[in-house]
C-alpha cells in the first residue's frame, strides 16, 4: 500500500513535469532565485570587484560539473524521479520533460546554505547566484538545442554533440560545455567505418 502511494506520487510529479507550464514556471522560479542571490550577494560582498568576478567564475565552473554529474550519474540511473523523467526525454526529445518546478530551486537553496557555512556570505551568494544562472543557461540551451535548427556551423556542432547523446547515451553528458566529457573520457569519438 505504502509503495503504491509513493509510486502514484512519483507518477503524478512526472506527469506534471512534462507540461509546458511546469517548464516555464521553473524558468521563472530559477530566474527569481538567481536575481535574489546575486543582489543579496552584491549587497553583502565585502571584497573588491575582482573577488566578485572570482565568485561568479567559480560558480559557473562549479555548475559545469554539477550539470555533468547529474546528467551522467543521476539521470541515467534507477532513481525513479530522475530516471523516469529523463527516459521520457530520450523518447520524446521535443517534449517539455524536465524536473518538477520546485526541485531545482529547493536544491539550490540547500546548497547555498551549505556554501554559506564555509565561505563569506556575500561571496557564497554571488557564487551560488552564478550556479543558478548556469542552471538557467543549461535549461534554455537544452530546450533550444531540441527546438531550433541552427545554420551557423559552430552552433550546429554544439547542438550536434547533444543530439549524439540521444543515440549514444553513455557519452556527451555535457550540454553547455564538453569540458567534463573531455576530462572524464565520455566525449563521443566517431569510430572509423570498416570498408
Amino acid at each position: 500500500m505504502k509503495r503504491n502511494l509513493v509510486r502514484a506520487g512519483v507518477d503524478s510529479i512526472v506527469r506534471m513535469s512534462s507540461t509546458p507550464t511546469n517548464y516555464w514556471v521553473e524558468v521563472g522560479v530559477d530566474l527569481t532565485l538567481c536575481l535574489l542571490l546575486v543582489a543579496e550577494g552584491w549587497r553583502l560582498h565585502t571584497g573588491g570587484p575582482l573577488s566578485a568576478v572570482l565568485a561568479v567564475a567559480l560558480g559557473l565552473f562549479a555548475f559545469s560539473f554539477v550539470e555533468y554529474f547529474f546528467h551522467r550519474w543521476m539521470f541515467h540511473t534507477r532513481i525513479p524521479l530522475f530516471a523516469q523523467g529523463h527516459r521520457m526525454h530520450h523518447e520524446r526529445p521535443l517534449g517539455y520533460d524536465s524536473l518538477p518546478f520546485f526541485l531545482p530551486g529547493a536544491v539550490l537553496l540547500v546548497l547555498t546554505g551549505l556554501v554559506v557555512l564555509i565561505l563569506p556570505t556575500g561571496f557564497a551568494l554571488l557564487m551560488m547566484g552564478s550556479v543558478t544562472l548556469g542552471y538557467i543557461a543549461y535549461g534554455l540551451s537544452h530546450f533550444t538545442i531540441h527546438h531550433v535548427r541552427f545554420k551557423h556551423p559552430v552552433l550546429r556542432r554544439w547542438a550536434g554533440a547533444h543530439h549524439v547523446h540521444h543515440y549514444h547515451p553513455d557519452s556527451n553528458f555535457g550540454v553547455t560545455t564538453p569540458l567534463w566529457d573531455v576530462l572524464l573520457g565520455t566525449r563521443y569519438v566517431r569510430q572509423p567505418r570498416d570498408i
